[in-house]
């Protein structure tokens, strides 16, 4: 039987300014799984994420938290909190301490751990996400990338029991978005349930266990990556594309140059084993997509087409 650790159930909400910004929308976390939320700007992916912290309070509808409803009491708000911990697209918001260290040090203080605890914490989520170099630097003084992964740290340090992040790889290198995802991995594997909205269908399709669609304030579609991304009229209906993988396997078959049946690779590692396997001799099997002797004008470097 699945165990929900977070439920957003009939979910409505309105903005201050008049925005409808949730429709009934509706969404269970199953506990310990690495959940990717999709859709464009304005679907109400940061709202609902904003209610599972207790930062907004339904109009209508219930969020749960461990099979029990949120209350929002200071008390329940605090001990949620604790549990669930957002890290928001743009750090600025979230940053106001005046070093990195003090950043972090915050929240595990203001649950009145003793010292010693909370020097561990923030050691350990300094470490995780490899920013001990910085930990006297002013916070104002960090680039962009520096600081999403101290708020990354501070949220960490708190050792939620889920983290939501909001486009946690938005503004990053490929180096440090690389490493972010691999941290994730990490925390996964040690028992916190991850969520994260982004855009990136492609990194959505390879790391998500879970994946939901959310479009006009509500949830539109949900399953597993390989059953959301193949269903083109959930895709469309989203303005979302199809993952990169997911478009060559299907040209790779219909031509014939992979066997029937294969799933769905879910990394490009799993894609290569797919064609080098069906070629039968250890060549690449793409090299029939040029005529022997030629070559693609933009692969002068590599050896696809070469005698």
């Amino acid at each position: 039987m699945k165990e929900f650790i977070l439920e957003a159930r009939d979910i409505h909400f309105v903005y201050s300014d008049g925005t409808i910004a949730l429709r009934g929308a509706t969404m269970a976390i199953e506990k310990g799984r690495k959940v990717a939320v999709l859709g464009s700007n304005g679907a109400g992916k940061t709202t609902i994420f904003l209610h599972f912290n207790g930062i907004l309070r339904p109009g209508r509808g219930r969020v749960l938290f461990a099979g029990r409803e949120v209350r929002y009491d200071h008390s329940s708000l605090m001990h949620l909190r604790k549990n669930v911990g957002i890290v928001f697209q743009d750090p600025d918001t979230q940053l106001f301490s005046a070093s990195v260290v003090q950043e972090i040090s915050f929240g595990p203080l203001n649950l009145g751990l003793p010292e010693k605890e909370v020097a561990r914490r923030v050691e350990n989520a300094m470490e995780a996400t490899e920013i001990a170099d910085l930990r006297d630097r002013p916070t104002h003084l960090l680039s962009y990338g520096q600081k999403k992964r101290v708020c990354l740290a501070g949220v960490l340090a708190m050792e939620p029991s889920v983290l939501i992040c909001d486009e946690p790889t938005a503004g990053l290198d490929p180096v440090h978005a690389a490493q972010v995802m691999e941290l994730f991995d990490r925390i996964n594997r040690q028992g916190t349930t991850v969520i994260m909205a982004t855009h990136d269908v492609d990194l959505a399709y390879s790391w998500a266990d879970y994946v939901f669609v959310m479009n006009r304030g509500t949830v539109v579609g949900e399953g597993l990556p390989g059953e959301v991304f193949c269903d083109g009229q959930l895709l469309q209906q989203s303005d979302l594309t199809r993952p990169w993988l997911v478009e060559i396997h299907e040209q790779l078959s219909r031509r014939g140059w992979l066997p029937d049946g294969l799933p769905l690779p879910r990394t490009k590692e799993q894609l290569f084993d797919y064609i080098q396997r069906a070629s039968g001799s250890g060549k690449p099997a793409l090299v029939h997509l040029f005529p022997r002797g030629k070559m693609h004008p933009e692969c002068a470097s590599c050896n696809v087409g070469r005698k």
